[in-house]
Order: C-alpha cells, then sequence, then structure tokens
C-alpha cells in the first residue's frame, strides 16, 4: 500500500520498482490523499493492475493507512505492506519481510533496512529503538555503513519506521488501526509500542532491503515537520502513558532549544521552525490533534 499525496513522480517510480518483486502473490493499492496533480488517469494508464483508491482530501500517513487496513480487513488479507512512495526496493525484501512473520509466531510486525537513495550504502534505519527514561526515540545504524552489524536472522527492534512496515492483519484485528490523532510521525512508533504491549513482537530484517529517497536538511528546515515532530512526540507520550521522568526531558529539552533559537544569533534563520514548535505546544496543550491548519 503507497500513499501519494502530490508525489506523483515518485509514485511511478515506486510501483515501477515493485514490479521487480520476486514475491508474487501480492497485490498493490495507491491511496490518493487528495493530490492536487490528479494523478488517478496516470496511474489508472501505466498500471491497470493497481488499485486506486481516492480519498478527496489529505487524510495524512494514517488516514490514507487505514482506509487500506479497513480494505484489507474486509478482503481477508493476511499480511499488508505499508510502502513510503519516495522508495525503491530489493526484489527479494518482500520475501524476506513475508518468511520473519511467517516463522514467528509472535511477531506482528517486520520492517527492512533502509538505506539513503543518494547513498545506497548507508543505513538510514536498521529497526528503531525508545529510551523510555528520556522520552525520545532513533532509527538505529543511522548514517552507519552497513558492514554486516546487525546480521542476517531477524531482530526484536522498539518500532519499525512507516517508511516500509509489514503487518500480520490478524494483529491488526487485536490492537487496532493506526490513530489517526498524530496524522504523521510518530503514528507507527505507537502502533509498535501498543502492539508490543499486546504480547508481539517486533522484527528488523536485515536481509530485507529497501532505499528511501529521504534528506535529513530538508526535514530539519521544514516547519511543518517541526511541528508534527514537537506535538506529536508529546501525543506519543500520552498515548503510551510515561511517568514523569520522559516527561520532564521532552520539555526541558524543548524549551532549551527555543531558548537557544530565539536568543542566539545564529538561530535567527530557525524563527518559522521556532514558531512552528510553539503552535504544536499550544495545539497539544488545547488537545487539537490531526491535520494541522498551519501548513
Amino acid at each position: 500500500m503507497i500513499i501519494n499525496w502530490n508525489s506523483l513522480q515518485d509514485t511511478l517510480a515506486c510501483l515501477e520498482s515493485l514490479k521487480q518483486l520476486s514475491y508474487s502473490n501480492y497485490k498493490t493499492l495507491v491511496v490518493d490523499n487528495g493530490s492536487s496533480e490528479n494523478p488517478a488517469n496516470e496511474i489508472r494508464t501505466k498500471y491497470p493492475e493497481v488499485l486506486l483508491f481516492e480519498a478527496g482530501s489529505n487524510l495524512g500517513f494514517t488516514g490514507g493507512n487505514n482506509l487500506g487496513l479497513t480494505y484489507a480487513l474486509e478482503q481477508g488479507i493476511e499480511y499488508t505492506l505499508l510502502l513510503n512512495a519516495d522508495t525503491t526496493i530489493e526484489p527479494d525484501f518482500l520475501q524476506h519481510l513475508v518468511e520473519a512473520l511467517n516463522t514467528d509466531d509472535k511477531a506482528g510486525i517486520a520492517g527492512p533496512s533502509i538505506y539513503y537513495y543518494d547513498h545506497p550504502q548507508t543505513l538510514w534505519s536498521a529497526g528503531g529503538e525508545i529510551d523510555w527514561q528520556r522520552g525520545d526515540t532513533q532509527m538505529i545504524g543511522i548514517d552507519e555503513a552497513d558492514a554486516g552489524q546487525f546480521g542476517v536472522a531477524p531482530r526484536a527492534v522498539d518500532f519499525i519506521s512507516g517508511c516500509a512496515l509489514l503487518v500480520k492483519m490478524s494483529m491488526v484485528q487485536t490492537v487496532g488501526n493506526l490513530d489517526e490523532r498524530f496524522f504523521a510521525y510518530y503514528e507507527e512508533t505507537e502502533w509498535c509500542v501498543r502492539s508490543a504491549r499486546y504480547g508481539y513482537r517486533i522484527l528488523h530484517v536485515p536481509q530485507a532491503k529497501i532505499w528511501h529517497k529521504i534528506s535529513p536538511e530538508k526535514r530539519e528546515a521544514s516547519p511543518m515537520v517541526h511541528y508534527y515532530m514537537t506535538r506529536n512526540r508529546l501525543l506519543f507520550l500520552k498515548a503510551t502513558r510515561v511517568g514523569l521522568k520522559p516527561w520532564s526531558h521532552t520539555l526541558f529539552d524543548f524549551t532549551k532549544r527555543l531558548v537557544s533559537w530565539t536568543i542566539k544569533p545564529r538561530w535567527r534563520h530557525k524563527r518559522p521552525q521556532r514558531q512552528a514548535m510553539l503552535r504544536a505546544l499550544m495545539d497539544f496543550a488545547s488537545g487539537r490533534f490531526g491535520k494541522t491548519t498551519y501548513y
């Protein structure tokens, strides 16, 4: 399942990449989240085998994927893959993910090694870990050259990036869909935590490989990303019912960053990101979740 939102060229490249899959028992679903570019005709013409849902508005990562997950449940589908549009894949990656879930009754979610598209030997994610003392998360292996340090066997991690995530639909029946309050960012982390608390294992599968057209520099410069990462980190702490220590650290971290971006001349260019963080804090305090009206 791929979510398209004004990213037609990436989506078409991803669909072309999926034609290389060595795993044959699959069907591709694209959910268009109300793109202004109206991609339906081009997708249907070039890839008539693809099932296309037109959401009509931007439902975010959570709402768009929940449309597909609901369809998968109705159809009795065993596994569903959530895949970012801006990815390309190794032909056998899905086979490795399916085998990992097939051979582990307790596993509910599996994800691949994810590399930078522009630096194909450099890892962006080998699964994720949560620092429950600090209320923070990070990608395992980020910016490391892949030297086989994560072995070849599936390994338990705290969460899998929503960039590429295979789920057992029996797990979804038990734990529910993605939490649409997040809209985008932190939603897959909360989903993995929720699943783990139901007793499911979350697996990184090193032999499964994909490449992600992600730019850390663009993410860091984006006020929208800062908004969702700020508000949703707090929502993640609330949803997972953590204690006082991670709340204290997170709020101190945010305060220190905002003060630095306000008083230090070298951070004057961070004013849009600072404003986004302040709006995020106010929205969290007011209980305003889902899609922001600012961006």
